[in-house]
């Protein structure tokens, strides 16, 4: 049954906890940029998410390691001066909050005062609890990630399916209720079954966002790059790209390099 959707003027973490309560999913998409931010809050997309996937998409790193706290700011602002209505979220990079609760703070801190964000998102469970609650006494919001954690990737190995096996599941469901107990607004579920992953959305009152997660949360997330099409080598389950810009952008870079190379741009109309 179809859930009427109410309209937003601004979205907002209570307007988040509003749609899981009134049944309507969350629409999050990540952005990088003014121009692309612009498109994506101009399709009503609910939040937009300033990823450090930014670290693969926009800089070609292999893992999202690398990205620093300078980069993600400067990729935040962009973002932020685009938006009329999206909830804008901001990845603390990897080395900015897991050692140390007064850096996670400071880097927190950075974030929403140089760029305008509106919340925070990290990596973690317990071990990140006191990062966390640091950040939420200082009034920050902060978006909590379970499942397959993109920073700790050297320590999985891989990127399959999390939690699949009966004490990380558990661990998972634990942290979960942790992360709602301490203040989290919302919690982000990477790659893990659909079926606990269901559970744990209705086991909380904050919103789950899924990616690789199942149909059962309480919205979805993809990197916009990927649902695009800009990426093709990138093909796991959980993605479905709704363009194929890859092939377009390259025809369209084609044929501009054939105009040119034939003189046939620009034209007399094109000429002042």
């Amino acid at each position: 049954m179809s859930v009427a959707k109410k309209e937003y003027k601004r979205i907002t973490t209570k307007s988040l906890v509003d749609m899981k309560s009134n049944g309507e999913k969350i629409a999050m998409l990540t952005a990088y940029d003014f121009s692309m931010a612009k498109i994506v809050d101009g399709a009503g997309i609910d939040v937009i998410l300033v990823g450090d996937s930014a670290s693969n998409v926009m800089a070609g790193h292999e893992t999202t390691l690398p990205i620093t706290l300078d980069q993600m700011i400067y990729h935040a602002t962009s973002v932020v001066r685009a938006i009329q209505r999206a909830l804008v979220v901001v990845d603390l990079p990897f080395g900015s909050y897991q050692s140390d609760p007064r850096e996670a703070l400071r880097s927190a801190i950075r974030i929403m005062k140089e760029s305008g964000a509106h919340a925070v998102k990290l990596e973690g469970g317990k071990e990140v609890k006191d990062s966390i609650k640091r950040i939420l006494h200082a009034g920050i919001p902060v978006m909590g990630h379970l499942g397959l954690t993109p920073q700790s990737i050297y320590k999985f190995g891989t990127y399959t399916v999390r939690a699949r096996q009966e004490e990380e599941a558990e661990k998972l469901k634990s942290d979960a209720k942790m992360l709602e107990k301490i203040g989290c607004f919302a919690v982000v579920l990477e790659k893990v079954p659909a079926d606990l992953a269901k559970e744990v959305a209705e086991s909380v009152s904050i919103p789950v966002i899924g990616i690789g997660a199942g149909n059962g949360v309480d919205g979805q997330v993809l990197v916009v790059h990927d649902m695009l099409g800009m990426t093709h080598e990138f093909n796991p389950r959980f993605l479905r790209r709704y363009a194929d810009l890859h092939a377009e952008m390259t025809k369209a870079f084609e044929n501009y390099r054939d105009d040119v190379k034939s003189k046939d741009f620009p034209s007399d109309d094109e000429q002042y």
